[in-house]
Order: C-alpha cells, then sequence, then structure tokens
C-alpha cells in the first residue's frame, strides 16, 4: 500500500487515485530564462523517480509540467539579450531538453508553454471577475485572497501575517491598486516595449500563479491526483494556484500535494539563481558523468535537503560504480553459466518485496538503495562461485535493471572491441601469465586511457566502456 505526505495535511496518507490504474500528475516546471541548475534538478529528478515507481506499481501515468515563458524574468534576459521573449523561451527550452535527457528524465506527457494559453487564461480569470474573487485595477487585475477562506493552510501560514508581510514588500504604485496587500496578480498591464497580448482589461500579459492553474486543469482535469514542486513553491505559488483553482471550479483542485527539499552548498544555504550560488546543469554535464550526477540527485529522500559538494559527488560515484560493477561482473558470467537450478530465484523475490516496502512509505530511496544493494551483494558473491545458473543469473541482473531503473540507473551491454583494443587486452593476459607486470600495468594504463576500464575476475578479464 503507496503512502505519499500530503504536504496541505502534513502527514502520510494512502494513496488511491481518482481514476484506477492511472494517475494524473502535474510538477511545476522552469522559467525559461538561463539553464536550469542542479536545485531545478533535484526536483526534476525526484518527480521522474515518483513517475517511473508508479509506472513500476502500474499505473499509466499521465505527466504535466509546464514551460513558464513569459514573467520578468523572461523580459529581462530578452532586453539584455536584444532579442524577444520567445527567442529566449525556444533557446532554453531547447537546453532544457538536451540537460534533462542527459539526466535519463523521461520526457513529459505534455510540455504546455504559458504563450499558448493566453485564450484559456483571460478565460479563467474573467470567470473569477465574474465570481467576485478577482478585480480590475488600473489594467491589472488582482485576487482578493482574503475571501477564500482556506487561503494560507497549505503553507501553513496566518493570512494577518502574511498581509503584514506583504505591506512591507509591495512598492507604493502597486500598494495604491489593491484594495488588501495580500491580493495578488492574475493579470499585469503592459509598460513600454513589452511583450503583451490584448485583454478586457487592456493590453498586458498573464501574472505567474494563474497559469500553471490554467495548464493543470486543462489538461487534467478540475481535480487531479498530485500536483509536485519544489519546497519554495509552497507559498506563495502553489497557495495561490490552490485559491484561485478552487475558487474557480468549486471543486478540490488536487488531492495529493508533494514538496522536494532544498538544494544546499556551503552553510546549508540554499542553492537559487538570485543567491548567485547555483551550478548549472549544462555546465556540470561536461566536468560529471551525467550518470553520476542523476545517482547523485535520486539517491536522498525527495523531502530531505542535500547537499552539493564534490565528496557527496564522488560518493554517489563510487556507490554507482559498486552497482554497475556486480552488474557487468554477473552479466560477463552469463557465457560459462552451465550449474544446476538453485534458489536464488527466491532471494531476489525477497529483496524485491522489500524494495516495494520502502517505496511504498513515501518513495523511500534510501531505504531502498538499501535493498539494491542486498541484490548487488547477491550478484558479487554468485558471480565469484565456481558454477552459476544461468536463469539465476539473469533474474538477479533483471531485477538490478528494473529496480535500478526507478532510479534512473541505465545499465551497459557488452560491447565489441575493435581489434587493435582486443589485441592489447589479449597480451595483457598474456603479460599477467608470464608474471610480466610491469607490461600487464602499461597496457592497463594504455586501455584506460582509451576509455577501456577492466575488471580481472577468477572467470577471466571483463571489460567496459567508461561513461
Amino acid at each position: 500500500m503507496l503512502k505519499i505526505f500530503n504536504t496541505l495535511t502534513r502527514q502520510k496518507e494512502e494513496f488511491k487515485s481518482i481514476i484506477p490504474n492511472e494517475v494524473h500528475m502535474y510538477v511545476c516546471g522552469p522559467t525559461v530564462y538561463n539553464y536550469i541548475h542542479i536545485g531545478n534538478a533535484r526536483s526534476i529528478v525526484a518527480f521522474d523517480t515518483v513517475r517511473r515507481y508508479l509506472e513500476y506499481l502500474g499505473y499509466k501515468v499521465t505527466f504535466v509540467s509546464n514551460f513558464t515563458d513569459v514573467d520578468d524574468k523572461m523580459i529581462k534576459e530578452a532586453n539584455r539579450e536584444g532579442t524577444t521573449v520567445p527567442a529566449v523561451a525556444d533557446k532554453f527550452i531547447k537546453a532544457f531538453y538536451e540537460d534533462v535527457g542527459k539526466l535519463n528524465v523521461q520526457k513529459a506527457t505534455i510540455n504546455p508553454r504559458a504563450t499558448d494559453n493566453i485564450k484559456e487564461i483571460i478565460e479563467f480569470i474573467s470567470d473569477l471577475i465574474e465570481k467576485g474573487y478577482a478585480y480590475e485595477s488600473e489594467g491589472d487585475v488582482f485576487y482578493r485572497a482574503r475571501k477564500f477562506k482556506h487561503y494560507g493552510e497549505l503553507s501553513d501560514q496566518d493570512i494577518d501575517q502574511l498581509v503584514q508581510g506583504a505591506s512591507e514588500h509591495i512598492g507604493e504604485a502597486e500598494f495604491d491598486k489593491k484594495q488588501d496587500p495580500v491580493d495578488f496578480a492574475l493579470w499585469k498591464k503592459a509598460k513600454p516595449n513589452e511583450i503583451k497580448w490584448d485583454s478586457p482589461w487592456g493590453e498586458g500579459r498573464p501574472g505567474w500563479h494563474i497559469e500553471c492553474s490554467v495548464m493543470s486543469t486543462k489538461y487534467l482535469g478540475d481535480t487531479f491526483d498530485i500536483h509536485g514542486g519544489g519546497q519554495d513553491l509552497e507559498f506563495p505559488h502553489h497557495e495561490n494556484e490552490l485559491a484561485q483553482s478552487e475558487a474557480k471550479t468549486g471543486k478540490k483542485f488536487v488531492n495529493y500535494w508533494m514538496h522536494n527539499g532544498f538544494v544546499t552548498v556551503e552553510n546549508n544555504e540554499k542553492m537559487s539563481k538570485s543567491l548567485g550560488n547555483f551550478v548549472t546543469v549544462h555546465d556540470l554535464v561536461t566536468k560529471v558523468d551525467p550518470q553520476v550526477l542523476r545517482f547523485f540527485l535520486s539517491s536522498t529522500h525527495y523531502r530531505r535537503p542535500l547537499e552539493y559538494s564534490q565528496s557527496n559527488l564522488q560518493k554517489a560515484a563510487d556507490n554507482l560504480e559498486k552497482i554497475k560493477t556486480a552488474y557487468n561482473n554477473l552479466q560477463f558470467r552469463l557465457d560459462d553459466a552451465s550449474g544446476a537450478a538453485d534458489d536464488i530465484k527466491s532471494k531476489v523475490a525477497v529483496i524485491s518485496d522489500k524494495f516495494k516496502e520502502a517505496m511504498n512509505d513515501d518513495f523511500n530511496v534510501q531505504n531502498g538503495l538499501t535493498e539494491i544493494f542486498e541484490l548487488v551483494s547477491l550478484a558479487n558473491n554468485y558471480s565469484a562461485q565456481d558454477e552459476i545458473n544461468a536463469d539465476s543469473a539473469q533474474a538477479i541482473l533483471d531485477e538490478m535493471a528494473l529496480l535500478g531503473g526507478i532510479l534512473g540507473i541505465k545499465f551497459d551491454e557488452q560491447q565489441d572491441l575493435s581489434d587493435e583494443i582486443q589485441k592489447m587486452v589479449n597480451r595483457r593476459d598474456q603479460a599477467r601469465a608470464d608474471k610480466d607486470f610491469a607490461t600487464s600495468d602499461q597496457l592497463r594504463d594504455k586501455l584506460k586511457e582509451m576509455g577501456v576500464i577492466l575488471e580481472d575476475t577468477p572467470q577471466g578479464t571483463r571489460w567496459h566502456i567508461n561513461g
């Protein structure tokens, strides 16, 4: 039985999808004015892992994740580059797909763009005005937060405290336009030389929060199963999404709210673009194996903070190598597998059940990884035996690939060596047999420079291509 920690209720709840055997899921995507940093990637990988596990359980998942392709940051970046907002969006959306593809993130079922939904946004806002939840003020449209009686519940905040905080952070011009400091913008009047669209309230563009309400309900319905995003989106973004969506439809917006923890750097400081302490995935994957980065991001429980450091990246690299080495060593043994049937499959089944038990507890990947390393131990012990059974070995390999795949781990298939490299491997084997260890080490190092990693096993030399 899968249980999910629901941010709204602050407790773990049994998961029941609205439509049996289907999950409708929305995750807030990036504002595409720059390359994604690893804080963004943490959320992307966390919910890709959630999605993969739901699919492992047999659910058909409709996964929607948006692109915010119009807002103040987009306009500022376009002006800085001397180009248009759509051109900036196209550039960084293309980079997004390239970067997350290297992290082995599955493509969303739908990646809607805010600017493709302006008509629906205007209709949504008009409906809120008609219902008395929104009002026009000098070309802007604001949402009456205080009118929504549950405002503040998602982020566990008192509205009067929010009013005080809002009063301290909004400018005089905006303050004068609002009926209440805590009210938030649904539509923004266009400034000179800004991207804009016609609306009943004059030329302007949508506010950030309304975009996700429109796109999520458009593709998933008025009520859907899971809404995810980073912890920093609880307030104001998700709080505002919830308020405006339920005000419009009169229905519950989301059944399960999920939020992932921050990526932190030195002194436990949150990584963010605004603080200037971020590392982009675009740069990092040129220096670090993308599979290592993916493993680093996915191997901590999604609600816990994740500390980014070179030492933690190295730990991830070492652990990933242990998993892949165990897999490859056992794969190598398949060629000489001739042993009788044994009890290995029952051991694999026990590990599989324990993995599922761990992941059913709010996607606890750390406990799940413990079971994957039980498979690693089983694989290592089995591959070291003089005789192994082919079906048993394949059962271990299949389970490693299945469970590892939930965390995005990809296992390399055995590859054909070129004649030149094969001759070098053969020469090294002969040097070892002749106890000419200087030549043996020299050939091993030369092969390593060429990207060929050798593993000496009791059954012979196993190799794989690095990366």
